[in-house]
């Protein structure tokens, strides 16, 4: 899976705007932008970025229970 596409969905299912994921993940807040338009990324940002998106998506696991569970 593309770290494109990894983007994208963790920013779907987040909701996070992408200024806000960049500037938290790698303090660049057009890394997004920069990445739709071809732009690639070394190994180590690409680590930073995937590291960002593994913390994004376990704490939505953490607060994605329903009404009336318990958080």
């Amino acid at each position: 899976m593309s770290l494109l596409f990894q983007i994208e969905s963790c920013l779907k299912a987040t909701r996070v705007p992408p200024s806000r994921f960049g500037r938290d993940a790698v303090n660049d807040p057009r890394i997004v932008h920069d990445l739709r338009r071809g732009r690639q990324p070394g190994q180590r940002m690409q680590e930073r970025l995937r590291a960002h998106i593994a913390r994004l998506m376990a704490a939505q696991g953490n607060d994605s229970a329903g009404p009336g569970e318990r958080r």
